[in-house]
């Protein structure tokens, strides 16, 4: 199957709202990893979606290059070349961008596809994130509003986050206090700002107590209920069943019931990196110390070229990461939903 087309991705969003599930949006950074996540999708039979953030886009480039759009634009054309090769969809997203980096890389990723669109072309990326979490309200929003309307021309969805999400990514950390719970008042104002889907198609990152980063489950003070009292009180407004269409950010370590409260409540998408990138990780960690010898030239010795060959540890990394997104899928919802 082909990278989603914009009509698709969306139909993709009202699927899962009507039926109760969500997506894992899978962070990648290298090739191996765009394959691991399509892999463990295609396993789980799910549609699904990876995502590239600034640091994955730097590193992607090159790691002595750190050219963002450069990196993000490879790890794109690379996805669609191969995701061809699966039997399910998958859609191309880009990750956080705080408001310093969107000249770097959001706001040009969205002229190259409008200059693609122009051509009758699909956009580059599905949808891009703006993180505006470390500005006030009315800014986020009014920079939200701008990028919606260049979204929507470039035939794109827009993530954006209202609210804060605790911990760090990408070296950016964001404090634990109470901007990690976002408010009714919040979404009523995004909904007066951006409209419910006649400017332009958006999704919501309203936050419930989302830290990123490595924790164990109850660690992390989530209250998926502030999602259900958004969305009614916004909803009863408007005269819309769960008006928005949300976004979970920071998910490592949240409880299943966590999980499954906040898909209830209107999520569609979840975010997953620290666990699959550890899930790339460990089974390397694991064919080394077992291959120890093998993957050294210890004393003058040649090792075992079939064991420090990349392919050999790199296809553990892939499987392992393969089946952390199955588990993804299971526990949202989504595996078993594609349809040919």
């Amino acid at each position: 199957m082909p990278i989603a087309s914009p009509e698709v991705y969306q139909e993709m969003f009202a699927k899962a709202k009507a039926g109760g599930y969500a997506y894992p949006a899978i962070n990648v950074t290298s090739s191996q990893t765009v394959i691991a996540a399509i892999r463990g999708f295609a396993e789980a039979g799910s549609d699904g979606i990876i995502q590239v953030s600034t640091g994955g886009a730097e590193y992607a480039s090159g790691s002595t290059v750190k050219d963002m759009v450069t990196g993000a634009v490879a790890l794109a054309e690379f996805a669609r070349v191969v995701a061809k090769n699966y039997p399910i969809t998958i859609a191309l997203h880009t990750d956080h961008c705080q408001k310093e980096k969107l000249d770097k890389y959001v706001n040009p990723l969205i002229a190259l596809s409008q200059e693609r669109v122009d051509r009758g072309e699909d956009p580059i990326f599905n949808s891009h994130m703006w993180d505006g979490s470390a500005v006030p309200v009315e800014e986020n929003l009014q920079i939200a509003e701008e990028l919606l309307s260049r979204t929507s021309k470039a035939k794109q969805i827009l993530e954006i986050e209202v609210g804060a999400v605790g911990g760090e990514e990408d070296g950016v950390v964001g404090e634990i206090n109470d901007k990690l719970y976002s408010t009714v008042a919040d979404g009523l104002r995004t909904l007066e700002v951006l409209g419910t889907g006649e400017q332009g198609k958006y999704i919501t990152a309203l936050t419930f107590g989302n830290v990123h980063g490595v924790y164990k489950p109850g660690n992390v003070k989530l209250r998926p209920e502030v999602l259900k009292e958004i969305q009614d009180a916004c909803g009863e407004k408007y005269g819309i069943d769960k008006p928005f269409d949300l976004v979970f950010h920071g998910g490592s370590g949240s409880t299943a019931q966590e999980i499954a409260d906040a898909v209830s409540y209107g999520v569609v998408k979840m975010n997953i990196d620290t666990d699959t990138q550890y899930a790339f990780t460990r089974p390397v960690v694991d064919f080394m110390l077992k291959n120890y010898e093998g993957v050294l030239k210890i004393d003058g010795e040649v090792g075992n070229k079939k064991q420090y060959d990349p392919r050999a540890w790199g296809k553990e990394a892939e499987g392992g990461m393969a089946a952390r997104v199955i588990e993804a899928c299971q526990q949202l919802g989504s595996a078993g939903t594609h349809s040919n």
